[in-house]
C-alpha cells in the first residue's frame, strides 16, 4: 500500500472517530489530512455545478487546456503575429473605399452648413458599393430601391416623424397608433386572433431577445430557477445571445444530416422540469429549411411548454405564397401550440431597416416581456421593450411601407422570389460537384461539396463579384434570395459563373484557396474557439477604427 492510500485510509478513520483518531496522528499526518480535506471541499464547491453538467465541464476543461497552451511563449508569439496580420488585412478591407484622407475625430467648433453636409452626404454615399442592386449579394438589402414613389414617401415621413418617440404616447399619438396597427396587421398575417398581441422592435435579433426574455420571466413565475430552452443547432445566433444575456441554459439539438431539420423525437426527449420554452424556425438562416413545427406544436401543447417560431425570414414571405404549390406546411398561430413568433418587416416586408415584430398568442405571455418599476423616485416607470426611448421614425417608415405595398404587391414579389429560389436550386443541383443541403425551396439555397473545396469555390465566386454567405459545421455556402435576384438575367448569370468556377477548380485541383477563403477554411479546424473570438473582436474593433489621414476639427 502506498503512502497516499495510507493517508486516505487515515482520513476515513479520522472521519469515523474524529477526536480519538486525530489526536493519535503525527503532526505531518495531521497537516496532510487537513490539506486534503480542504482541497476536496474546495474542489466540490468550485466544480459541483460542472460535474452535474458534463457539457460545461468539458468546455471548462478545454478552456484551461488551451489557455495553458497559449501561455507557452513560442505559441503566444506565433498567435500574436497572426492576430497582427489579421488586423492589417481587416484594416485594408474595411477602409479600402475611403479615399477622403480625412476624418472627424472631435466636434467642430462651429456647426457645418447645410450645403457642406449635403456635400459630405454625397462623399460618404459614394463609399457604398451598389453590388446589392445588381443582384450579386446574398440577403442584406431586400428591396430593389427602384420605386421613386416609395422613396418620396419615406422622405416625407422622415420629415414629419424624425423626432417622435413612442415612450411618450400622449405626445406622439400618431406613432403610437402606427405601432399598434403594424402589430395588428402582422398578427393577422400570422393567423392570430383577437387575443394575439405583441410589440415592434428594432430588428430580428431584438424580437428574438424579447421573446426569450418573456418566456424566461414566465418560467421564473412558475418557480423554474434555472430555465432551459430547447433549440435546433440551426437556430439563429440571437438565441445564443439571449441565453448569455438572460442566463438561460441552451439544450441544443443537432439538425438531421439529411433533412437539415431538427429531430422531433429528440426535442421531446430533451423536455424536463426546467424547460422554459422550445424554438423552431420558419425557415432557419443556414439552410433555409423549416422545422416540423406542426409536430413540435403538439408536443409543446401536451407538456404545456411555450413554442417560439422564429419567422424573421418567413414572416412576410410565407403568408403570400401558394403553399400547396411549394409544399409549405403550417407554421403559425393556426397551430395551437405556437405561443410566440418573430417576423421581420425590414426583410421581406421590404420596409427600411430598423423594424421587426414579436407576437404572442395572448397578453399572458406578452406581459412577461414588459418591464415595470413601480417604486422609482422618478415616478412609475413602464416600458414594453428593453429600450426606453425608441425611434418613432422607424415605426412610421415601417407602417408606410406596409401600406404602400399592400397584399397584392407582396404576393407578386413573394412568388417571384420563390420561383427564383427554385430556379437557383435546380440549376445548382445539376452540377455534379454540388450537393444541396436541405430542400432549399423557400428563400435560401444552401449547398456544399464532397468533391471540391467549397471555400475556394466561395472565394472564386467572390472574385466575380458574387457576395454569398459562408457556412460552417458543415462547411457550405448559401444565397438568400431577394428582389434583386429576380431581375432579368441575374439567376442565369449566377448559375453560369458557378459552373465555370467548378470547372476551373476541377482543372486546378492542387491550387490552394487564398485570402478569406483560406482563412474561413482554416478557422473551422481550430479546436480552440476562443481564438476565433479574438479574430472576431479584432474585426469589430476595426469597424470602429479611424482611417489614417488628416484629422478634421
Amino acid at each position: 500500500m502506498n503512502d497516499f492510500q495510507q493517508v486516505l485510509n487515515d482520513t476515513v478513520e479520522v472521519m469515523q472517530h474524529p477526536l480519538e483518531s486525530f489526536g493519535a496522528l503525527e503532526y505531518s499526518e495531521k497537516l496532510l489530512i487537513v490539506s486534503i480535506t480542504f482541497l476536496l471541499i474546495a474542489f466540490y464547491i468550485c466544480f459541483d455545478d460542472l460535474l452535474k453538467a458534463p457539457t460545461r465541464a468539458k468546455n471548462a476543461t478545454k478552456y484551461y487546456i488551451f489557455e495553458g497552451i497559449k501561455a507557452i511563449p513560442i505559441v503566444r508569439r506565433k498567435l500574436d503575429a497572426e492576430i497582427t496580420k489579421v488586423e492589417k488585412d481587416l484594416y485594408t478591407s474595411i477602409h479600402y473605399c475611403d479615399d477622403t484622407n480625412t476624418s472627424y475625430r472631435t466636434l467642430p467648433e462651429e456647426g457645418l452648413s447645410k450645403d457642406k453636409l449635403f456635400e459630405l452626404a454625397n462623399v460618404y454615399d459614394k463609399m457604398e458599393t451598389p453590388a446589392y442592386l445588381e443582384g450579386k449579394v446574398s440577403g442584406a438589402v431586400f428591396s430593389d430601391e427602384s420605386n421613386e414613389d416609395e422613396i418620396a414617401i419615406y422622405k416625407e415621413y422622415t420629415a414629419k416623424f424624425a423626432w417622435s418617440n413612442p415612450l411618450w404616447p400622449k405626445l406622439f399619438p400618431g406613432v403610437r397608433k402606427m405601432e399598434a396597427e403594424v402589430v395588428r396587421m402582422t398578427c393577422d398575417l400570422l393567423n392570430g386572433d383577437e387575443n394575439t398581441c405583441g410589440t415592434m422592435s428594432t430588428g430580428g435579433s431584438m424580437s428574438i431577445l424579447l421573446a426569450c426574455l418573456a418566456h424566461r420571466n414566465r418560467a421564473y413565475s412558475k418557480g423554474i430557477k434555472n430555465p432551459e430552452m430547447i433549440l435546433p443547432s440551426s437556430a439563429h445566433a440571437a438565441f445564443f445571445k439571449a441565453a448569455e444575456v438572460f442566463n438561460i441554459t441552451i439544450i441544443e439539438i443537432p439538425v438531421d444530416k439529411d433533412t437539415y431539420t431538427v429531430s422531433v423525437s429528440k426535442v421531446k426527449n430533451a423536455i424536463n422540469s426546467k424547460t422554459a420554452f422550445i424554438v423552431a424556425s420558419a425557415p432557419n438562416f443556414p439552410f433555409g429549411t423549416m422545422d416540423d413545427i406542426e409536430s413540435i406544436s403538439k408536443i409543446a401543447l401536451k407538456y404545456d411548454i411555450p413554442l417560439h417560431v422564429d419567422a424573421c425570414l418567413g414572416g412576410f414571405l410565407l403568408p403570400f405564397i401558394n403553399k400547396e404549390k411549394y409544399g409549405i406546411a403550417k407554421y403559425d398561430f393556426s397551430l395551437p401550440g405556437v405561443t410566440s413568433m418573430s417576423a421581420d418587416t425590414h426583410k421581406y416586408g421590404l420596409t427600411p431597416k430598423g423594424s421587426s415584430v414579436v407576437c404572442y398568442r395572448s397578453k399572458e405571455y406578452l406581459h412577461h416581456q414588459f418591464f415595470v418599476q413601480p417604486d422609482w423616485q422618478g415616478g412609475i416607470y413602464a416600458s414594453a421593450t428593453l429600450e426606453g426611448s425608441r425611434a418613432g421614425i422607424n415605426i412610421a417608415l415601417c407602417w408606410a411601407g406596409l401600406l404602400f405595398h399592400g397584399r397584392n404587391d407582396y404576393e407578386e414579389k413573394a412568388n417571384n422570389i420563390m420561383d427564383a429560389t427554385i430556379k437557383i436550386r435546380d440549376g445548382l443541383a445539376k452540377i455534379p460537384e454540388i450537393r444541396m443541403q436541405g430542400k432549399s425551396n423557400i428563400c435560401i439555397v444552401s449547398f456544399t461539396s464532397d468533391k471540391i473545396d467549397i471555400h475556394r469555390f466561395h472565394g472564386m465566386l467572390g472574385e466575380r463579384g458574387w457576395q454569398l454567405s459562408n457556412l460552417q459545421f458543415p462547411s457550405g455556402v448559401h444565397i438568400m434570395v431577394t428582389l434583386n435576384h429576380t431581375k432579368p438575367g441575374v439567376v442565369d448569370s449566377l448559375l453560369e459563373d458557378c459552373r465555370e468556377v467548378v470547372k476551373l477548380i476541377r482543372e486546378t485541383p492542387n491550387e490552394k484557396p487564398e485570402g478569406a477563403a483560406a482563412l474561413y477554411g482554416m478557422v473551422q479546424k481550430i479546436p480552440d474557439r476562443s481564438i476565433i473570438k479574438t479574430f472576431a473582436h479584432t474585426y469589430l474593433d476595426t469597424c470602429y477604427s479611424m482611417p489614417q489621414g488628416k484629422k478634421l476639427n
